[in-house]
Order: structure tokens, then sequence, then C-alpha cells
């Protein structure tokens, strides 16, 4: 099966979720006219990335950016992996994507797993457990186009959580994430090539364009990684909406000639401490 996927790099511009929810539709828009039968958005998409603006700008489960994001998905017939926004229910924040199938119904959920919880000396220091509760499950949707997974951001520094999804047979997993000018240069192109290597997927990871006027610097550089961990598309820091080919029977031929996932033997290495 080929089909097409497109990630929108959309900047977050105001601290109004209205004016980057508009942004960011009109990139989802461009993706389905390109032919994009999968398209996702980034991480934290309607809101600056601070405790301050993610707190001005959370939303329920069933607020006015998930209704628009259904409606979009419907209306061009697209399943719409909704990058992450404050997520609010019974007083806790979580920091959550939404997927939405082409009849505009809710397809899943993730609720971000591992917080980005760091403070690395001479470069950044944020802790989102101060403002988030972490999610409690391995999240895979099935869509016309087969298993999909889908983490957020921090949640790639895990292996174990996207071993897991290519087990529950997810051969796309998307991660909506927002590096920032510490981590990016140093780990965005690597990990993101390591887990689609790894696991024998395509890889997707979708970042805010970079605001130099923004409180939080993203990294940028949304990109699309083979099964063989090579980059099949990549964008640079700048908005901008990348397309590209998904073939699931070129990811079957890799798994034969190199029978990786085939090969492994758990007995060895897990529940080892």
């Amino acid at each position: 099966m080929t089909f097409k996927i497109g990630l929108c790099q959309s900047t977050t511009l105001s601290e109004d979720r209205r004016e980057n929810l508009k942004r960011a539709a009109e990139m989802v828009r461009e993706a389905a006219e390109q032919g994009a039968g999968i398209v996702a958005l980034p991480e934290m998409f309607t809101t600056p990335y601070t405790h301050k603006y993610i707190a001005m700008n959370r939303e329920p489960a069933d607020g006015e950016t998930t209704e628009a994001l259904s409606s979009l998905a419907r209306d061009l017939g697209i399943w719409l992996v909704g990058g992450s926004i404050p997520e609010e229910e019974d007083g806790r924040l979580y920091n959550t994507c939404f997927v939405f199938g082409p009849d505009g119904s809710l397809a899943g959920k993730h609720r971000k797993t591992h917080l980005f919880d760091v403070d690395i000396k001479g470069g950044i220091r944020f802790m989102e457990s101060e403002i988030f509760t972490p999610g409690e499950q391995v999240t895979a949707v099935d869509t016309d186009f087969g298993r999909i997974g889908v983490g957020i951001c921090y949640d790639v520094r895990f292996p174990e959580y996207f071993r897991t999804l290519a087990l529950m047979d997810a051969r796309l997993i998307i991660l909506p994430a927002a590096f920032n000018m510490t981590t990016g240069p140093a780990h965005w192109d690597l990990t993101m090539r390591a887990r689609a290597l790894d696991n024998q997927v395509y890889f997707a990871a979708v970042s805010p364009a970079r605001n130099p006027q923004g409180p939080y610097l993203a990294y940028g550089s949304s990109c699309v990684v083979t099964p063989w961990g090579e980059f099949l598309g990549k964008l640079d820091e700048r908005p901008g909406v990348l397309v590209c080919d998904i073939d699931f029977e070129y990811l079957r031929q890799i798994r034969e000639q190199l029978p990786l996932l085939k090969q492994r033997r758990p007995e060895l290495y897990l529940n080892r401490r």
C-alpha cells in the first residue's frame, strides 16, 4: 500500500489559540490538496510553549480546538493527527494528541507519557511536570492505511515505547514534537533516524516552526524517515508543509531482507534489572 502523509510545520505567533489554529488549519488544507491521506500537526500548536501560555490556552477534550479538528478532518476526508494541545480534565492538564478519522470521529488520543523535565547546564531548563500529568498508555490507532503509532516529543527518548508500537504492528509512527535549540541540533536527526531504523517503521516527526520572537525557540526540521533509516523528506526551521509517499511494500521488503524483529531474543533481555 502506498499513500501520502503531510506534516504541517506551523508557527505559533500569537497568545490567542484561535489565531494559531487558523494558521494550522490552512496548512492542513494545503497538505490535503497535495494528496495527503494522513496529515499531522506539531506539539502544542495552539499555544506558545511556556507554562504561562499553556495554562491560558487549556481546553477540555470536547473544546473548541478538537471540534475544529474534527470538522477539518471530515470536510477534507483525511485522517488528522492533531499535534497536541493542553487538555484539561478534573483539574489536571495533559499534553494530548487527538486523532480524527475522515468522518470526523475521534479515532484515538495519546497523552504524553514521558514528561520533559530537564536541566541542561548552559542550555535549557524546563519542567513539564510542574504543569502536566503524564499519560498512562501506549497509543496505536487503526486507520484505512493500517495501524499507526503515536507518541509526543520526549516520548522519543524511550526506545521501549516505540518497540512496543512496532510489536503492535504499527508500521508508521507519528511524533508531534517541539525540540529546542539545545537538544535539537544535538539529537533530533539522530533520534528520529534511530527510532525508524531499530523498529523498521516509517517515522514522521512534526515540529512547530521557529519563531525568533517567541518565548520558546523550536528546532523545526520536521521530517519523514524510512524503515532503512534515511530521510525521505525534511524541512528547515521555517513554516512549511512536507508531503511524502509512504510505501508499506518497501517496508515489507526491508523487514524480509533484514529480519530484525523476527530475530529478537526477548528471553535474554526482558524483565532484567
